[in-house]
């Protein structure tokens, strides 16, 4: 290839000229005019005699000393005057990207909401003694241009896996800007001024990124100012983080990939992308700094969420990052954006095993009022249905089974846990099963606190019940955790509600058993009053007290409450009405009978109503008043006499004292045999009676009259 003409020295002498005529060292007027703002013959003449200044300094054996000095003084002049025009361009095409093309970033659609940012989803929990467990709390971003510019560009806070590429390049700068900046950057780097270019290419363009992070909401935070934040400051950055990586990758960083490869490809080996670098290393390694900063920051069960957002943001931008950071020069972007990934995936991992050991070892040991739900087991299970939301993310990073105890370990402090029972789960789903199995664990150790079996069964029943619902209210969660599984948890609080009537019931029941109240003779006639009326007076008693602490127990869910009431009333009520029954004449023949029979049926129906309401009742059991004399004795006509009465009258549930003169009474039949003998007042209803103890004793449908 021949070597190009040089040109003459009249050639030479006029190019010389004009490079002198824009020398702003030695003109005012040329300081003050810019050559690329002016007509284009000016420009082409100026870049005309930059050239023949080039062409005649690659012949310079053909030049004399003096003549080469007079070519170096010019291309000085000639560089310095060209980083201006260069400076001047960029600045003049530079402005910030439009909001509405930051917002474009993300055009996938997520593979889950958010959930974690939800507040309905955690209930307050503070144990005792820190024990690794707190609640996340979701905080509200700082509300803002940044803040809203995101929203409209990104409805949630996770991504779709791998989505293809989703970059969206901006002509930054308008074509004929952009032909002027390439024909100044190709005589700057033939003249052996690249590093100025770059730099000043660098500078200008740097700031304009910098303009699109404020825009976007990201600071300037080091990795120690970052892990000095408090946590419920860093969820709001997080959210804001992940909308903007989405932004600078896909929008910002790839435009100034692009414009720099308008200006220099092809002009020298990598220019572009040392360019390129030169602008956006610094805003890269800025905004990757934040998500390496949370990588390695202290493990806290309510960060795992927030580190699973990212992750998925990271992992969904990871292709756009190796299309955008592919050149050699920009390795070291890559190579940070995968280990940070490595590092968030290592952190999930590690705090979900911190989790699994600060559930098993909550040390809080002040028993919960009423037997209702622990705290804990609120917090451990919207805990984990969290965690199943995330669980196209957790089943690729967890990989391993959970360590845990074994029947024939001997491990006290730890739960037994068989795998074999578990066949066709993942570890994923083993890890779920297993922080339930050990959130029972922990619980059954707080049932213990109880001084009283009884609501430390209801305690249990409850949890277990909470637990299972649940499991039946997430999809996810049901689905990992298995229908078999489900099962059996169900058998357990339905265990717990057995245990806990058989340690409340059964001896309330055993007050109404026939034994040790036949003492010789007939099943009628052989019965022991006094050891009946002490069988009555501590069935009351007992269930007097059972009534008064079990009312201030809980049992939250209606439905369970309910059934827990049913089951209680097809135990007691039968029992009671058949010894009644067959005790009661006994009790009323002898003095005092309001003493001992102070119940109806019908009392008791209402009273189990009160269980399990948590609410304190202020005064007593109230009882129908069977046997209260009244202050006005009603005459009772039998036959001829008039036979000075109390009457008390019990229909249904309500209670219906009543004193007053029946009249009309007249004997309708006689039946000695039976000594029963049937009277019709002026309502028509049949009563029966009979005599004893100088009483007379009168009972129709479910009212009672006792006549001294």
């Amino acid at each position: 290839m021949e070597a190009p003409t040089p040109p003459s020295p009249t050639e030479l002498d006029a190019a010389e000229r004009i490079i002198l005529l824009w020398d702003s060292t030695a003109s005012e007027e040329a300081r003050e005019r810019m050559i690329f703002e002016g007509h284009r013959d000016e420009v082409d003449r100026y870049l005309q005699a930059v050239d023949e200044i080039q062409r005649s300094m690659s012949s310079a054996s053909l030049v004399s000393d003096d003549d080469q000095a007079k070519l170096n003084s010019a291309i000085q002049i000639a560089m310095a005057r060209l980083e201006d025009e260069f400076r001047n361009i960029l600045l003049n095409h530079t402005s910030p990207i439009e909001p509405d093309s930051l917002t474009s970033a993300d055009p996938s659609s997520s593979t889950h909401s958010s959930a974690a940012d939800s507040t309905s989803e955690f209930e307050d929990y503070s144990p005792e003694d820190d024990s690794g467990l707190t609640t996340p709390k979701a905080s509200s971003a700082s509300v803002g241009d940044a803040d809203e510019l995101l929203q409209r560009g990104d409805s949630s806070n996770t991504c779709s896996y791998r989505s293809t590429s989703s970059i969206r390049e901006l002509d930054l700068i308008p074509s004929d800007a952009v032909v002027d900046l390439r024909n100044i950057a190709e005589r700057m780097i033939a003249a052996g001024y690249l590093r100025e270019c770059i730099q000043v290419y660098g500078g200008v363009r740097k700031s304009a990124v910098d303009s699109s992070f404020r825009r976007l909401g990201i600071e300037k935070l080091s990795i120690g100012d970052v892990q000095r934040l408090q946590w419920e400051q860093l969820e709001a950055k997080i959210r804001r983080w992940i909308r903007a990586a989405k932004a600078c990758v896909r929008i910002v960083f790839a435009s100034e990939k692009k414009l720099c490869e308008q200006i220099f490809n092809g002009i020298g080996t990598a220019i572009d992308d040392a360019c390129f670098m030169e602008t956006v290393k610094g805003p890269a390694i800025q905004l990757f700094n934040f998500a390496e900063a949370i990588s390695i920051s202290r493990r806290s069960p309510e960060k795992l969420f927030k580190i699973l957002d990212l992750h998925d943001a990271l992992m969904d931008l990871m292709p756009d990052i190796e299309s955008v950071f592919e050149s050699k020069s920009s390795e070291s972007i890559r190579i940070q954006a995968v280990e940070i990934l490595s590092r968030l995936a290592e952190a999930a991992r590690g705090i979900l095993s911190e989790f699994e050991n600060a559930v098993l070892r909550e040390p809080s040991k002040v028993p919960v009022p009423g037997g209702t739900i622990h705290p804990l087991t609120r917090y451990v299970m919207n805990y984990i249905s969290l965690i199943s939301d995330y669980k196209q993310t957790l089943n690729e990073l967890i990989v391993s089974k959970p360590s845990t105890g074994s029947r024939y370990s001997g491990d006290p402090t730890t739960p037994d846990m068989e795998f074999a029972e578990l066949e066709g789960k993942t570890p994923l789903a083993l890890h779920l099963i297993w922080i339930i199995v050990i959130l029972q664990f922990n619980l059954d150790g707080k049932s213990k606190h109880y001084k009283d079996a009884s609501i430390a069964h209801l305690f249990m029943m409850n949890n277990v019940h909470y637990i299972v619902q649940k499991i039946k209210g997430s999809p996810e969660l049901r689905e990992m955790i298995g229908d078999d599984y489900l099962r059996k948890l169900t058998g357990k609080f339905r265990q717990a509600a057995t245990s806990y009537q058989r340690a409340t019931w059964v001896s309330v029941l055993y007050c109404l058993r026939d034994e040790g109240l036949h003492v010789s003779g007939s099943f009628s006639s052989g019965v022991s009053k006094s050891a009946l009326r002490e069988r009555f007076k501590s069935f009351n008693a007992m269930f007097e007290e059972v009534h008064r602490t079990q009312a201030t127990w809980l049992i939250p869910d209606s439905q369970l409450r309910e059934e827990l009431r049913i089951s209680i009333s097809e135990k007691l009520i039968p029992a009671y009405r058949s010894f009644l029954g067959r005790f009661r004449s006994h009790i009323e023949s002898g003095r005092h009978p309001e003493n001992y029979i102070k119940y109806s049926v019908e009392d008791l129906e209402t009273a189990v109503l009160d269980f399990f309401e948590g609410v304190a009742k202020s005064t007593s059991l109230n009882a129908s008043a069977l046997f209260v004399p009244s202050a006005a004795p009603p005459k009772l006509h039998y036959g001829a006499s008039a036979i000075s009465a109390s009457v008390e009258l019990n229909l249904g549930k309500a209670i219906l004292s009543s004193c007053g003169n029946v009249s009309h009474g007249r004997e309708r039949t006689s039946n000695q045999a039976s000594g029963y003998r049937s009277l019709v007042g002026p309502a028509r209803f049949c009563i029966h009676w009979y005599r004893a103890n100088n009483f007379l004793t009168f009972t129709f449908h479910d009212i009672t009259l006792r006549i001294r």
